[in-house]
Order: C-alpha cells, then sequence, then structure tokens
C-alpha cells in the first residue's frame, strides 16, 4: 500500500508540473503573439487600399489603410480585385472566435491583418512560373486579402464566365463550393432523393437548392416566409415557412439534409432522416454563442452520439479547389446556377457589410465592390 501511495503521489505531482509547465507555455506564446501592423504604418512604396485589423474584436476594428501592394511568388498571381464578398468566415477571423481557432491564427493578435477570401478580378501580374493564366485573364476564386485592390492568389482560381458579373463571381466560392461538397462530397447526393435544406435563402442555401435541382434531387427548402417565394423560384419543390411550420414534425423523411444556419437540435434532424440518411452540418454559431469552440460543440455531440444510430452526422470545412470552382463557373454559364446577390458596399464600408452578416438574415450574398 505505501508503494501503491508514493507511485500515485509522483504521479500526481508530475501530472500538476505537466500542467503548470503548460499554462506558462500558452501564456508566453500568448504575450509574444503579434502581426506585422507597425510595419504597415511605414509610407508604402507602392501603395494600395486594403481592410486591415491589427486587434481581434467586432468590425469596428476593420479600417481602410494604405499598405504596400504585395508581389506575387513565382507560383503566384497578382489580382486586381474588382469585388469580393463577405461570409461567416471573415467574422470568425476578425473576432477570433471560437477560441480555440486562435492556436493557429494567433493567441492574442491575428497574425495577418489582412481580411477576405472570396474573389473576382483581373490577373495584373504573374510569377515565373505560372502557366495557367496571363495578365487581363477575367478569374474568380480565392485568395489572401481578398477586402483590397489587390491581393495574391496560387490554385484556388479559375476563368471567370463572361456571362458573369464580378459582383456575382465574387459571391461563389467559399459558399458555392461548401454547398457543392456538403451535397456531392460529405451527402452523397443522388438523382431522385428527396433533400432538405435548412436555411434555403442564404449564401450556402441559394447555392445548395439549385445545385441539388442540377442534380435532379427533390429539393424542400426552410426558410422564413418573406424568402419563400425566392426559394421557389430558385428551384425548390418544396418550401417550409419555419416561423409556421416544424419539418421534423411533419410527414416527410429525408435522404440528405444541409444544414446551414445551426439553429435545430440534432434530435430533430433525426425525426426527419430516413433510417439511413445523412445530415451535413455546414452552419452554426454567432458572435454571441460559445466563444470557447462555438459552433463545434454540434458535430461533438453528433460524433460522440455516432455509434447509437444508423444515420449520418458529419460536419466539414470547404477544400477550396479549381476542379470545384471550374464546376460552379460551367454551371453559372449554363444558367443552371445564377448567384443571388442581397446587398452590395463599398470597400471603405466593409465594417457595415459585416454586421449585417453578423445578423444571420442576409438573402444570398453580401458583395463588397471594389473601385
Amino acid at each position: 500500500m505505501k508503494l501503491f501511495g508514493r507511485i500515485l503521489k509522483w504521479g500526481v505531482t508530475l501530472l500538476l508540473l505537466l500542467l503548470v509547465l503548460l499554462a506558462a507555455a500558452i501564456t508566453f506564446a500568448y504575450w509574444r503573439s503579434d502581426n506585422p501592423c507597425d510595419q504597415l504604418s511605414a509610407s508604402p512604396h507602392d501603395p494600395m487600399n486594403a481592410m486591415i485589423y491589427c486587434d481581434y474584436g467586432p468590425p469596428d476594428v476593420l479600417h481602410l489603410r494604405q499598405i504596400e501592394k504585395p508581389v506575387p511568388k513565382d507560383d503566384q498571381v497578382l489580382i486586381k480585385v474588382h469585388a469580393a464578398s463577405v461570409n461567416p468566415f471573415e467574422w470568425h477571423f476578425l473576432r477570433g472566435v471560437p477560441y480555440v481557432m486562435r492556436l493557429d491564427v494567433g493567441l492574442r493578435k491575428p497574425k495577418s491583418p489582412r481580411l477576405g477570401t472570396d474573389v473576382a478580378g483581373e490577373i495584373a501580374a504573374i510569377g515565373k512560373n505560372v502557366t495557367a493564366f496571363k495578365p487581363g485573364d477575367q478569374v474568380f476564386g480565392a485568395c489572401d486579402g481578398a477586402l483590397a485592390e489587390y491581393c495574391l492568389g496560387k490554385n484556388t482560381l479559375t476563368a471567370k464566365p463572361a456571362n458573369v458579373t464580378y459582383e456575382e463571381a465574387a459571391g461563389v466560392p467559399i459558399a458555392g463550393v461548401t454547398a457543392l461538397q456538403g451535397l456531392r462530397g460529405k451527402g452523397h447526393l443522388q438523382a431522385g432523393q428527396k433533400v432538405l435544406i435548412n436555411g434555403a435563402s442564404g449564401g450556402v442555401g441559394t447555392f445548395a437548392v439549385q445545385i441539388a435541382k442540377h442534380f435532379r434531387a427533390e429539393v424542400t427548402g426552410v426558410c422564413s416566409g418573406r424568402n419563400a417565394e425566392m426559394v421557389r423560384g430558385l428551384g425548390a419543390d418544396h418550401v417550409i415557412d419555419y416561423t409556421k411550420e416544424d419539418f421534423s414534425r411533419g410527414p416527410e423523411r429525408y435522404d440528405l439534409i444541409l444544414d446551414c444556419v445551426g439553429t435545430q437540435p440534432l434530435g430533430n434532424f433525426k425525426r426527419a432522416l430516413k433510417p439511413n440518411g445523412i445530415c451535413v452540418l455546414i452552419g452554426g454559431g454567432s458572435p454571441d454563442e460559445g466563444h470557447w469552440i462555438g459552433p463545434l460543440a454540434r458535430p461533438l455531440q453528433a460524433m460522440l452520439t455516432a455509434p447509437f444510430r444508423s444515420q449520418k452526422m458529419t460536419m466539414f470545412m470547404a477544400d477550396l479547389n479549381r476542379d470545384d470552382l471550374k464546376l460552379l463557373g460551367e454551371l453559372m454559364q449554363s444558367g443552371a446556377v445564377k448567384p443571388v446577390i442581397d446587398r452590395t458596399y463599398n470597400l471603405a464600408h466593409t465594417a457595415d457589410a459585416l454586421r449585417y452578416v453578423e445578423k444571420g438574415h442576409a438573402r444570398g450574398k453580401v458583395i463588397i465592390t471594389v473601385p
């Protein structure tokens, strides 16, 4: 017994020591974390306008500043931005929530002061190893720091269809690829299946309705009554007004549910799914929800309950790639998919655009135009 007691005592002591060292390491990393904002204050040699945030916080921390125009590396292209868009993705980075993400993007301050991913514009310059594009090409896709006059891109760009405006194309990358991969990749969508899109009037939802119809599914869209006609116009076979009806209490059962809003308990999805149905969780979270893990709480709950049900629940983040962007470009060119634009702001009013997006009631996409 004495030996056991000594082992237990030393084990607890070692564990406490490790916890103290871990806390010290996190504290040290927190106070050491910084960004290049001080360097940006110097007078740029070749200036451009960009939205910059040097500290985490609400949209008020975002400011329009003149900084040095970037120069493409050998495998990069420089894009003259004509339009960008804002997503929940942006306010997560702006506020640094959930806090767990700060382990990667900066504990105390954001490592990168640039914001924005979705972009549509014109190739201004190319690196010496780039063969897919040339200056003057019109493109859309993803770049680093899209909320600016110029940004750098690499392999997440494709040609913009001639019949699509820059504003329309800028709304596609994150939302369109998320809808496509959520339905076709994670959801294993098949023709003839019954598909429910929860949040059908939002950025991802408006694409999901159209993409699901393109792949010949029977689509039910869930949205508020004011958006019902718009969702029907996108091709939905059925529309449920969530202010009047709970889809999980109805008689219909679905092969696939794409949840774009994160407002429903998981039990409601289980009830609405067929025995071997799939629910893909892509939405959820608000600036006031769960600062530590935020929208990750629901997929964690789904993972813990997975062994006890035949239905599948999964969450993912879009993997932006040229092949999926190219497919979306083809769907837009053919008319099968048309981006829905709610509001347009100019670059200087990006903070207002983010405030609007944070409210969670945007109809389709919110676009930033860059003069």
